[in-house]
């Protein structure tokens, strides 16, 4: 989700939910501690210089339970980040502690923000060797025909 959607998403709510990709909802005395823009130049296995930006926010809660995060301050605190910061409309990424820091996607459901599961991939697999995967067809999937294994039929 990108940071447009998240304000234009908090400007049409009463009050800012977080829900984590088992269901449960993140406490609702959490501060959002940190909204920058984080960069990360790297090189892939295969040799490739890449660079990537994403929107970040830190949600942490502490025993604060007086306090709560109300829509049009989170609004306030994105577009003064956006203003001294410089950031652009860019894709958001949610850091919350659980065992340890979690880096989560950002989702809308039109109640709660959904933290979504991130996972690792292999940026040059072609330059690794790593076969691509093939798709997996049952063979009583494919109608037959009088010609069902010609070439190109796609039953072999």
């Amino acid at each position: 989700m990108k940071l447009s959607e998240v304000k234009a998403n908090l400007k049409s709510l009463e009050k800012i939910a977080f829900q984590l990709p088992n269901g449960e909802l993140v406490p609702s005395h959490f501060h959002v501690t940190e909204v920058g823009k984080v960069t990360k130049n790297f090189i892939d296995c295969g040799g490739t210089v890449r660079n990537e930006e994403v929107v970040n926010f830190q949600l942490w809660n502490e025993q604060d339970y007086d306090h709560r995060l109300h829509p049009e301050k989170l609004v306030n605190i994105i577009e003064l980040s956006e203003k001294v910061l410089g950031i652009p409309d860019l894709e958001v990424e949610v850091e919350y502690q659980g065992d340890t820091i979690g880096k989560y996607g950002l989702d809308f459901d039109g109640t709660n923000f959904l933290l979504t599961s991130k996972l690792t991939d292999c940026l040059a697999k072609d330059k690794c060797g790593i076969p691509e995967k093939k798709e997996k067809v049952k063979l009583a999937s494919i109608q037959a025909s009088g010609n069902s294994c010609a070439p190109n039929s796609g039953c072999c």
